[in-house]
């Protein structure tokens, strides 16, 4: 009886927590009565359903929006006003130039030509597609580089292991070859399902796994032809699941091969993810916010934020690599770097044959590739230039209205341009990378609007919305100052220590909960700690901003993680050992970062004009 009344309130659980922890916070604003204790209600009650997700994070976001104007806090048409800022136009024009990328196949192109480049011995193969993911992910949301680049390597990792189960000494076995019409199936993967709620770094729908189809025994001269299918269907691909299955047959070293590999990609996407100020949501989140708290800061922008963060993703991406080599390869990785390259082994010819073929199944690059590059480059040039610091940009060539212009000016423009450029000429017609375009027009754009939305992650434009609502109502009802006071005390640390233990904080939250979350709700809590201390806020803002992309620890701690995990190499326990030394790195080089180059950089060490000088304070 027991038994099953508490399988009905587990059942249950959400609609339980719903009620009960607004109850359990109901004393604040009934007891104190004043509007800090009023904001403070909201905003615990959003950081509890954020952290449990009990209801859908977009949804949590649209509290200030009913709990502002019923508390007095802020009337319904200014909350409105903070749920579109110029952080979502940013994010349109990025998406845009994304959606044009992965529907003609330009990450493919170099991710495949990166891993050529740096050859197929085991150790660089694997910083090959570390270096790919990350590059990639420095302009496309993190899961979706992950998604780009995994099909990838799941190819390549089985050629290596069937070459040697199967005896083939390097030969390529023409059953198992990879044919140049490789074909990507999409499967339906019960643990991304499950998790597909967990972060709104990316749409749920780009959670999806691989079956690499392998042509039946044929007359290979030539492959460009269609396959005569006459085999087995059931024999026809070679799905996760098998390999799964078939994991015990491995020998230790091939597996611990597929588990470092895997492992390296999940972890790229973030570390390149935390480079550019697009690059992933908390970093837009922080500059927007900035923007909207200390209006006269100018002091971040596409080009400095780069200059910041490019070192410490290179050192984290080096370390990283040196890292997980070591954790499931072995110790010998200078034998291993330094092997002869005129001695390759069976696996690495496999490794490279799987390469060969899948670029050239690309074939020569298209007029649409070639656009997509284009417009890349010239916005991401137009960034670097817009108002680099250490020289006049081009926005001065507005000098009445330079400070109108931001990098969203520049990403709405380039992606205005893909609705408007067709995306055929007028005699010929081509093939996308995701299916042939039959019957199409000639009129079609680059890129079309179901297309755009499909890849919008519009839940974090609302997440970020709700952030940007929740810090005016906590600045307009005085909790910030109030929380900037009672931190005070903190002034006696040591102002490295305090930015210690605010990362280590953000960056334990941050494996259970979404990174967006995570950083919208603590900006409104370190940002008055700064002020508390007199300390420059980008002093402990930028670090922690950084930090809150650390979830390396458990697959549901991102959806790159999850991605990964599903394709069945890897454990629980194997993500946990690599996560901790891989956060130990990038805490440490995030710290390095601000103690050094973004001292002068940023001007860390003083106190800005453009940050309130709390009253009382006593500079002396």
């Amino acid at each position: 009886m027991l038994r099953s009344v508490g399988r009905g309130l587990w059942n249950y659980r959400s609609v339980i927590f719903v009620i009960l922890i607004p109850l359990l916070l109901l004393p604040l604003p009934l007891v104190i009565r004043t509007k800090v204790a009023e904001c403070a209600f909201v905003l615990l009650l959003m950081a509890v359903f954020w952290v449990t997700e009990v209801i859908p994070l977009s949804m949590t976001a649209m509290l200030p929006a009913l709990l502002f104007p019923m508390f007095g806090i802020m009337k319904s048409s200014n909350v409105a006003k903070e749920y579109f800022k110029d952080f979502h136009f940013l994010l349109m024009g990025v998406i845009c130039l994304a959606t044009s990328i992965e529907k003609w196949g330009l990450h493919r192109r170099i991710a495949l030509r990166i891993v050529s480049m740096v050859g197929v011995n085991p150790a660089w193969l694997m910083l090959g597609f570390m270096s790919g993911c990350a590059f990639i992910s420095m302009w496309v949301q993190n899961t979706s580089a992950v998604t780009m680049v995994m099909p990838i390597v799941e190819a390549v990792l089985q050629q290596i292991l069937k070459a040697k189960e199967l005896g083939c000494n390097g030969n390529v076995n023409p059953n198992l070859q990879v044919p140049l019409n490789l074909n990507l199936k999409p499967t339906c993967l019960e643990l991304l399902m499950a998790n597909n709620e967990k972060k709104p770094d990316a749409p749920a729908e780009n959670f999806t796994c691989v079956e690499i189809q392998t042509p039946p025994q044929s007359d290979q001269s030539d492959p460009a032809q269609p396959q005569s299918d006459q085999s087995d269907p059931a024999q026809k691909y070679l799905s996760v699941r098998k390999y799964k299955s078939n994991r015990k047959t491995r020998s230790q070293q091939d597996l611990m091969m597929c588990k470092a590999m895997c492992i390296g990609i999940a972890y790229s996407s973030n570390i390149g993810g935390i480079t550019t100020l697009p690059g992933t949501s908390p970093n837009l989140i922080f500059s927007e916010y900035l923007n909207q708290i200390y209006p006269e800061c100018n002091c971040i922008n596409f080009g400095n934020w780069l200059l910041m963060c490019l070192p410490i993703s290179v050192i984290m991406l080096l370390l990283t690599w040196i890292w997980l080599y070591w954790l499931f390869l072995g110790s010998d990785f200078n034998r291993a770097c330094l092997m002869n390259h005129n001695k390759k082994s069976g696996k690495e010819k496999a490794a490279r044959k799987v390469i060969e073929e899948e670029y050239k199944s690309l074939g020569a690059i298209r007029p649409q590739e070639i656009f997509t590059g284009m417009v890349f480059l010239l916005m991401v040039l137009l960034w670097l230039t817009r108002s680099p610091g250490f020289m006049p940009g081009w926005a001065s060539l507005f000098p009445h209205h330079s400070g109108y212009i931001t990098d969203a000016t520049v990403a709405l423009l380039l992606g205005f341009l893909f609705f408007i450029i067709p995306a055929h000429g007028p005699d010929k017609k081509y093939e996308t990378t995701a299916a042939v375009m039959s019957h199409s027009k000639d009129t079609e754009a680059m890129i079309s609007w179901e297309e755009f939305q499909a890849l919008m992650p519009w839940k974090v434009a609302l997440l970020v919305g709700g952030g940007f609502a929740l810090a005016e109502g906590a600045k307009e009802s005085g909790m910030s100052l109030w929380v900037a006071e009672l931190l005070m005390p903190l002034g006696d640390m040591p102002v490295l220590a305090t930015v210690t233990v605010a990362c280590i904080i953000v960056t334990t939250l941050t494996e259970v909960a979404s990174n967006a979350a995570t950083i919208t709700i603590f900006l409104p809590i370190l940002s008055p700690l700064a002020e508390a201390i007199h300390v420059n806020p980008l002093y402990v803002l930028i670090p922690t901003t950084l930090c809150t992309s650390f979830s390396f620890l458990l697959p549901v701690s991102n959806p790159s993680n999850a991605v990964v995990f599903a394709y069945g190499h890897i454990t629980v326990m194997d993500m946990v050992k690599a996560g901790l030394g891989v956060n130990v790195i990038g805490l440490l080089a995030v710290l390095l970062a601000v103690a050094t180059w973004g001292v002068p950089l940023f001007s860390l060490d003083t106190y800005p004009e453009w940050a309130p000088v709390l009253p009382g304070f006593n500079s002396t």
